[in-house]
């Protein structure tokens, strides 16, 4: 048994226009099919997609606060002109630079329109077939800790591990990474950035959310009701979301 990552939930007063932003940003189509917009490859809503790691932007009461994100997306570049014509873009599209303490770094931090961090990579090699979205990155005070509840929870594999970072990828080869940074901050209050996991056909949603229980997982109470996904977090508190078998 195992959980794939299947999109990044972004939370928005106006998800039409934070799907908008998204879709414009990666060069992809922002789809309606329900109450939220989703963001995902051109050419036709294929969901879960076999490759790309999709954004799906649904709609909150409230404002999100000024506290950093602890998940947040990198996107990828080409070319020092691809870097500098995306942030050109993005900037244009609504986007604003933000400063989280980066210093002199090479690439650029800003925010969406609604205040997610987000970062617009230089070009690296080990990015170059990720597609738009280079990794989703996840703050937090123990990688190796993560690392290991993460790949038992998903079926991505691990490529690189030390105390300061730690990072996973798809057994295919194909689409974001997924990175643990160790950082001095703690959580403190719940992000507007999380992923969903979603199970492979004909295997136990029950069955696997009691197996992320005890690998270390807690059940989460935000008010959802009677839904067909379980909300939990993982070891260090960061949210996230087993949804029902496609």
């Amino acid at each position: 048994m195992a959980l794939r990552p299947v999109h990044v939930i972004v939370k928005a007063l106006d998800s039409s226009a934070v799907g908008r932003f998204w879709a414009e940003a990666l060069g992809w189509t922002a789809y309606s099919p329900g109450v939220g917009t989703y963001v995902g490859p051109s050419g036709g809503l294929i969901w879960p997609h076999p490759v790309a790691v999709g954004i799906d932007v649904v709609p909150v009461p409230e404002p999100g606060t000024t506290t950093k994100n602890r998940v947040h997306l990198d996107l990828a570049t080409t070319s020092a002109a691809h870097q500098a014509e995306l942030v050109e873009r993005v900037r244009a599209l609504g986007a604003t630079p933000v400063d989280v303490g980066q210093g002199e770094v090479p690439w650029t931090v800003l925010a969406d329109p609604e205040g997610n961090e987000f970062c617009v990579l230089e070009p690296r090699e080990v990015y170059r077939d990720t597609g738009p979205i280079a990794a989703v990155v996840v703050d937090c005070a123990d990688p190796r800790a993560m690392a290991r509840f993460w790949g038992e929870a998903t079926d991505w594999t691990l490529h690189e591990v030390a105390d300061d970072h730690a990072t996973l990828r798809s057994a295919d080869g194909v689409g974001p990474y997924l990175e643990f940074l160790r950082t001095p901050d703690v959580k403190t209050v719940p992000d507007r950035v999380h992923l969903d996991l979603l199970p492979y056909p004909g295997d136990d949603r029950e069955a696997e959310v009691a197996r992320l229980r005890a690998l270390g997982a807690a059940d989460l109470d935000v008010g959802q009701g009677d839904v067909p996904w379980t909300c939990l977090t993982d070891p260090e508190g960061h949210e996230f979301c087993v949804l029902a078998p496609h």
